[in-house]
């Protein structure tokens, strides 16, 4: 018991502290890398003021709400990962296998070809239509998985989530099919994955969901832990299974839906991060749910800085690093398992 205790220990202050420094040190020096040289510490000079200081628009206004966008989407779908792999069973399922992503691309979609340029509460109208096609998407796959069962199928849950994303797409294709060449280029750079964040007014109505979510994520590690024995063996040990299953689903479903109403769908990230972790710390939900959700932050807005570099002064959506890394990850995960 002691040495089980030592281990979980030395595990925990490897997530918390390596993962963590990590996390922090991409938020606070990602700001300063880019086709313009900039200097931290003239960014945080007081003694000049911000209009003459060029450093700090820079940092504060250009890069930094790109950065904290990188991170919150990083946690949001890596952490989601975590969720439905457990929920699931699956070791290859990530945010996108239930259909949440299609349905917030295609309100996206309709945002962008169909309603007029409006702004929300001083935020444009695509991060709440891409939230509300999530939302619907949600809805439709819960019902089915519970529609014809006494509590939740897993099983209909996962072939209802692949059907509507193969639904969705097909709807997505045709809308840009009809829109003028300058909108399919439009909506095809969003549906790469682009992190072009302007300004905090985005993040500042994706964070109180991002954070509900993670509230619920809190609550279910240890439920998550004898989830993965199977649901009988859950069952036996006290544990509500339906509510469990509920649960991980909804908060998936939720940090899915405003991470992709930030930065459109980037995939990948849900599936290469939770199996990073789990090599390096573990099957143990306690410890992998945060290592995730931190290493998560750290990944993306490493991949953000690649594809504001790698060509500059182009920009490439950040989706692209992503698929470029992901790709060989999920075939070399296949190949793993067989």
């Amino acid at each position: 018991m002691t040495t089980a205790v030592f281990s979980l220990r030395r595990r925990a202050l490897l997530v918390y502290g390596g993962f963590g420094v990590l996390a922090i040190a991409a938020q606070l020096f990602a700001p300063l890398i880019g086709s313009t040289s900039i200097s931290l510490t003239r960014a945080l000079d007081g003694t000049v003021p911000f209009a003459a200081n060029i450093d700090a628009q820079i940092f504060f206004i250009a890069r930094l709400p790109r950065t904290l966008a990188a991170g919150l989407v990083g946690a949001s779908l890596a952490s989601a990962g975590v969720m439905l792999q457990a929920l699931l069973r699956n070791p290859l399922a990530e945010p996108f296998t239930l259909g949440v992503s299609a349905g917030s691309s295609l309100g996206a979609m309709l945002a962008m070809l169909v309603a007029p340029p409006i702004l929300v509460l001083g935020v444009s109208a695509v991060p709440l239509a891409t939230f509300a096609g999530a939302v619907g998407a949600v809805s439709i796959v819960y019902g089915l998985a519970s529609a014809r069962h006494r509590g939740f199928s897993t099983d209909v849950l996962l072939l209802t989530g692949v059907t509507l994303n193969a639904f969705f797409s097909a709807v997505i294709l045709f809308l840009q099919y009809h829109a003028d060449p300058s909108e399919t280029v439009r909506t095809l750079r969003w549906l790469m994955g682009d992190l072009d964040v302007s300004g905090y007014g985005p993040i500042v109505v994706a964070l109180p969901l991002i954070a509900a979510a993670f509230v619920i994520f809190l609550w279910l590690p240890r439920g998550l832990n004898l989830l993965t024995l199977g649901s009988d063996s859950a069952a036996a040990r006290g544990i509500d299974v339906v509510r469990v299953q509920r649960l991980a689903f909804f908060s998936a479903s939720v940090a899915t839906g405003a991470a992709v109403s930030l930065a459109g769908p980037i995939g990948f990230v849900g599936i290469v991060v939770p199996h990073v972790v789990r090599l390096l710390v573990g099957s143990d939900h306690r410890l992998v749910l945060p290592g995730a959700a931190l290493f998560g932050a750290a990944f993306l807005v490493g991949c953000d800085v690649v594809a504001r570099t790698i060509m500059a002064p182009l920009e490439l959506p950040v989706g692209i690093i992503t698929a470029v890394i992901g790709g060989p990850f999920f075939l070399w995960l296949l190949f793993r398992r067989a």
